[in-house]
């Protein structure tokens, strides 16, 4: 009798986790062309199977188009951000502003966490705006106020600094 009683006691499923009061659990931050095919994709289909409510943005943004308001609302709704950081990330504004706005409620402290991930770019140059992506700014500095483009600078630079996975190597 005690076993069974041991036996249906073990098998009391855990108390209920709490989550975040938006939508999603995890908002992935990427640019389409340079991994949505592969990485991005294989990364939301292990969280969906996990059952983890992912966000991820399924259309491309054409130049001129605004940044859908399910997007703006996903990030501070979201806790957990994973910005897939790429050679030409910071050549989207919309990677930068989602970047921006993640980075700016992680700053508040209401319990968001970043985890960058840095596929086959160096953390420094994101850190640094180096490389490529000293390039983009260079680009970014003729089209948008010198506020913005710090903003964003600024967000790089935070992430830059976070301990994340950098991924260098092949992956299959």
């Amino acid at each position: 009798m005690e076993s069974s009683a041991a036996a249906s006691s073990s098998s009391t499923p855990p108390p209920p986790v709490v989550l975040p009061t938006g939508n999603y659990e995890v908002f992935i931050s990427f640019r389409g062309p340079d991994v949505r095919n592969r990485f991005a994709d294989h990364l939301y289909t292990s969280l969906a199977r996990a059952k983890i409510r992912t966000f991820r943005d399924e259309e491309e943004l054409e130049k001129g188009e605004e940044i859908a308001p399910s997007l703006v609302r996903s990030i501070p709704e979201s806790k957990i951000y994973i910005p897939i950081l790429t050679e030409r990330y910071a050549s989207s504004k919309w990677c930068l502003l989602e970047l921006a706005q993640m980075v700016e409620c992680w700053k508040q402290g209401k319990g968001h966490i970043i985890l960058p991930i840095f596929y086959f770019v160096d953390p420094r140059d994101v850190r640094h705006q180096q490389g490529p992506y000293q390039q983009a700014f260079e680009q970014h500095a003729h089209k948008h106020s010198p506020q913005i483009v710090k903003e964003w600078k600024e967000a790089l630079r935070e992430v830059g600094q976070m301990k994340g996975w950098h991924v260098t190597g092949s992956l299959g």
